[in-house]
């Protein structure tokens, strides 16, 4: 039972490395008005959500993918504004004008990060 257990957790420890490894990054913000959107209007598509890069959007394809977001520092410097958390947010919208691939519902980058960051540096990966 033990040799399981640590096969278990040797297994775990990779899979959580490789996810990392394959990660993408660049830098997130956030915005406070999520509807009407560019993939689905005014329907609400809660609040775990965000507008992505025109990359990410993809001419619309990229609505309704799902993105695992981990802050990874801050992007205006001053101290780390991350709390260790990841959050799954769902593309609704487009970001023509971002810094970099998300911008970030509130709720989500509050999840991840303190607000007053305002920017911050992400991995991310499609889930």
């Amino acid at each position: 039972m033990a040799t399981l257990n640590r096969s278990l957790v040797v297994l775990a420890t990779l899979a959580a490395l490789l996810s990392v490894a394959f990660a993408d990054s660049g830098i997130a913000t956030y915005y406070t008005t999520y509807v009407p959107s560019a993939c689905y209007g005014y329907a609400d598509q809660g609040v775990m959500i965000a507008a992505g890069s025109a990359a990410l959007y993809n001419n619309g394809a990229g609505c309704g993918k799902m993105y695992r977001v981990t802050c990874t520092g801050a992007a205006n410097g001053g101290a780390n504004p991350c709390n260790g958390q990841s959050v799954t947010v769902k593309l609704v919208d487009l970001c023509p004008g971002c810094p970099g691939p998300f911008d970030l519902s509130q709720q989500a980058f509050a999840a991840i990060a303190n607000l007053d960051a305002g920017r911050i540096y992400v991995d991310y990966q499609q889930v």
